[in-house]
């Protein structure tokens, strides 16, 4: 189901989200691929930057645009550590993103398959196909471990 780029791009995001963890934010990671090379990466930054907007998927998608000097990514892949949630999953659409790949799902806030299923929606003017599931174990550890330590 996953190839082993999709594996090498997800260790990469879940680095990301490790950095986050080392900088008491919640630990998500996301990188944006263009033909098997890396674009855009981003992590939680929301405490540091005073920005409910400052998740990883948007970090990572503002930075795809800023260096590919454009705002729609058509033909791209973004990978995320956790299942995005409403603000994100529409931000990914806009920027008109190919493809998602997630790690775990988010039994509070996941928009595309635990609390809603966004992109099935009838008049959305993009198609976002997903999958999940990719290194779902070690996303979980590194979530659990952020909020067991907050207790």
């Amino acid at each position: 189901m996953f190839s082993s780029e999709d594996k090498k791009f997800m260790e990469i995001a879940l680095e990301l989200a490790e950095k986050a963890l080392v900088e008491n934010e919640v630990p998500i990671g996301a990188v944006v691929v263009k033909d098997n090379e890396i674009i855009g990466k981003g992590y939680n930054q929301v405490i540091q930057n005073n920005d409910v907007s400052s998740h990883a998927e948007i970090i990572a998608i503002r930075d795809a645009s800023k260096k590919s000097s454009n705002y729609r990514l058509n033909g791209t892949t973004i990978y995320s550590t956790l299942e995005p949630c409403h603000m994100c999953a529409k931000a990914i659409m806009d920027a008109r993103i190919s493809n998602l790949i997630f790690s775990a799902t988010e039994p509070k806030t996941g928009s595309l398959v635990s609390i809603d299923d966004f992109y099935s929606r009838v008049g959305l003017n993009h198609k976002v196909s997903f999958t999940y599931g990719l290194c779902k174990e070690e996303s979980s550890y590194l979530l659990k471990s952020f909020f067991q330590d907050r207790r």
